[in-house]
């Protein structure tokens, strides 16, 4: 076996190996191990004293201190390093009054140091902007709430904290109760969807284009909308409906249907365009992919995505790249204006409403931090994403709470899943400093619409309510059932005269409606009118008392 390792090996290798394999004092192991536990150092750290321990240390690791006293000088005088008796001595003694163990060595940031050595040589040293204080309670913090909800299958979670001015990333982590399973995968970076995290960029370019006001009526009410596999019927997260509410109370309070009633105002496309101005990648498929799903957060993005894009809202509505380095030798991407700073002001302002948000929150919750917050939770299909992500004027944090295998939560919701962790960490931040409410832009005012009493609001200049046109508002009708392009499917197993299909319309005032199927009088009034189903393509509309159409749809019967 000699001859073996002298035909492939060279001498130096041989001491190598001899060395990281040699037993030293105690249970040490090999140089590494030696230095770490009797010296608290690496190898490279050792000066001329302490090597010279560790080296006469090697022909008997249990010699008494005289002998290894003895050795250390010989050596001393052999090498001709000229070391002081004393200091030697001293070393020798620093070695034997205490019994040392090597600490474990704590991965404060795995994911992100193999992040930024990948494309350098080993033994490169960087320098990254994360805050070593915040990146142990943040992992702290997220460790705590996910280990404290394993009952209720939460096995992963993931941690990002921006700084708003500069982009610098603080904390960064990626957690699993299950390092075998959980150790390779950063949860920072994984792709998930994204629940209702999405909705406050469809307000904000709803709002940006002048198509909704913070005070605009959005209908909260059942909708049923014809797809090419069925009828998309969106639900709130409670299975409750509240009615006309305002776009202020439906994004603060998270009610999908009026967030699907935005988007088909301002159109997936044009959406799905948004999302990728805020750095969101992996948004390649066309609107007609997503459909009218992806205000409630069908697309898959990544926790570092979101969250950079929170922070264009806390900026005023301008995007820029986020950095790991201080100085970041990758190409930079240049700053993006997406909405514009009224339009971002207003959107923060309803986030950060405890008041607006009372109907699904109530008004103590994680959410509702002490000084200025804005804040957005989320839960994605079958629970299987919790998010929680919001900004203060200084910083911007996102958490995720879930399972990197997909496998669904057991009734955990954002304000019990990532929201405490997420307020943890955002009353950290502030502990010394609340920071400040930020200050309303040029270009908004602020008034109080006729009906809302004690309740001032922002608006666009421009954009503010016209009392006369609030008086229209409130007559509008509509027909809710059936949606235009409606297919009703008869069943051959039911008798035709016992199956029936019911015309629902909304009406806003006191002044009857009349119904009309294929140009023929259907009922005088009501708001639900039964009929029997015919085969054939049906034109329904409702009429005033003077014959004026006021709404019409189209569907068929099959």
């Amino acid at each position: 076996m000699a001859r073996e390792i002298e035909a492939r090996w060279s001498k130096n290798e041989i001491l190598e190996a001899y060395l990281n394999l040699v037993t030293f004092r105690g249970e040490y192991a090999g140089i590494a191990a030696a230095s770490q536990g009797l010296f608290g150092k690496n190898p490279h750290g050792l000066d001329q004293p302490e090597s010279l321990v560790l080296a006469s240390l090697i022909r008997a690791p249990n010699a008494g201190v005289k002998a290894l006293e003895t050795r250390v000088l010989h050596l001393n005088q052999r090498l001709q390093w000229r070391v002081p008796a004393s200091i030697a001595q001293g070393k020798v003694h620093e070695i034997y009054p205490r019994i040392d163990h090597i600490q474990p060595r704590a991965n404060l940031a795995l994911h992100l140091a193999r992040q930024l050595l990948k494309d350098h040589p080993p033994g490169t040293h960087l320098r990254c902007t994360l805050d070593s204080r915040l990146q142990k309670f943040a992992a702290e913090q997220l460790a705590r709430q996910v280990d404290a909800l394993v009952d209720q299958n939460v096995s992963q979670g993931a941690l990002l904290v921006l700084e708003n001015k500069t982009g610098h990333v603080l904390a960064y982590v990626s957690y699993s109760n299950q390092p075998s399973a959980g150790t390779y995968v950063d949860g920072v970076c994984a792709l998930r969807q994204t629940g209702s995290t999405l909705k406050p960029f469809l307000y904000a370019t709803a709002i940006d284009r002048r198509i909704l006001t913070a005070a605009s009526l959005l209908d909260d009410s059942p909708l049923d909308i014809a797809i090419p596999g069925g009828i998309y019927q969106p639900g709130n997260y409670d299975s409750t409906f509240h009615g006309p509410v305002s776009a202020r109370v439906a994004l603060a309070s998270s009610l999908n249907v009026p967030a699907v009633r935005t988007l088909m105002l301002v159109g997936t496309e044009s959406f799905l365009n948004i999302l990728r101005q805020l750095g969101i990648r992996h948004l390649e498929e066309s609107g007609d992919y997503y459909g009218l799903s992806l205000a409630l957060g069908s697309a898959d993005m990544s926790l570092r995505e979101l969250t950079n894009a929170y922070r264009a809202l806390a900026n005023g509505g301008v995007w820029r790249q986020a950095h790991l380095t201080p100085e970041s030798k990758q190409p930079v991407s240049p700053p993006k204006k997406v909405f514009s700073p009224a339009a971002a002001f207003i959107v923060s302002d309803i986030l950060a409403d405890r008041d607006a948000r009372s109907d699904t929150f109530g008004l103590e919750n994680p959410l509702a931090t002490r000084f200025w917050t804005a804040v957005k939770t989320g839960t994605s299909k079958d629970m299987r994403d919790n998010w929680c992500i919001g900004f203060s004027s200084r910083y911007t944090v996102g958490v995720w709470v879930g399972n990197f295998s997909g496998a669904s939560m057991w009734n955990v919701s954002g304000i019990a899943g990532a929201a405490p962790v997420w307020s943890a960490v955002m009353n950290h931040l502030h502990g010394h400093s609340a920071g400040f409410h930020p200050k309303a832009p040029k270009g908004l005012i602020r008034l109080t619409p006729s009906g809302k009493e004690d309740r001032p609001e922002w608006f666009m200049a421009g954009t503010e309510p016209d009392p006369r046109q609030e008086v229209a508002a409130q007559r509008n009708h509509r027909i809710i059932y059936p949606p235009s392009g409606t297919i009703i499917a008869l069943d051959p197993d039911i008798p035709d005269h016992l199956q029936k299909v019911g015309f629902v319309a909304q009406t806003g005032s006191g002044e009857p409606m009349r119904w009309v199927l294929n140009e023929k009088l259907l009922a005088d009034k009501g708001q639900t009118v039964l009929w029997t189903p015919k085969t054939g393509k049906h034109v329904l509309t409702i009429t005033n008392q003077q014959n004026m159409m006021v709404d019409s749809v189209q569907f068929e019967v099959r």
